[in-house]
């Protein structure tokens, strides 16, 4: 799968009613189900920002042009923020295959935990069954 096959994958997740555009109460209920808060007031300030058209949406280019965008700094920052999440529902520091399960359920793709650790395997540098944040990075660019 390509780069821009996973921002299309990405962003369909968003889009729940397939529109083919994120609005401000998609972009809050993604956050919410991956464990963050977002206010619907601060779903519309994202969404207006990101919007290219001014349709009050954010399109696949809009979605494309945000992911690619911003400087690395900004990238890395986020990139932590995300590992975060996999990271704290085990409180080892690192993504494990039973944390990666519960996040991809939580995100509507749903894998047992051999699945897991096999996807694990393909960025686990050290050959320790789990992911550090050096190699979730690896992963993620």
């Amino acid at each position: 799968m390509d780069k821009n096959e996973q921002y299309e994958r990405v962003f369909n997740h968003f889009d729940r009613n397939g529109d083919g555009k994120i609005s401000p109460s998609e972009l809050q209920q993604c956050v919410e189900a991956i464990g963050g808060q977002l206010s619907l007031a601060e779903a519309e300030a994202a969404v207006e920002f990101l919007d290219g058209d001014g349709d009050g949406l954010v399109g696949l280019e809009d979605f494309v042009r945000f992911v690619e965008g911003g400087g690395e700094e900004e990238k890395v920052n986020d990139l932590k923020e995300a590992f975060k999440l996999y990271e704290e529902m085990d409180g080892c520091g690192c993504i494990t295959p039973k944390s990666l399960k519960r996040m991809l359920t939580r995100l509507g793709q749903p894998k047992t935990v051999d699945e897991c650790k096999i996807m694990i395997a393909h960025f686990d540098i050290n050959g320790d069954g789990v992911l550090t944040f050096d190699e979730f990075r690896l992963m993620m660019v």
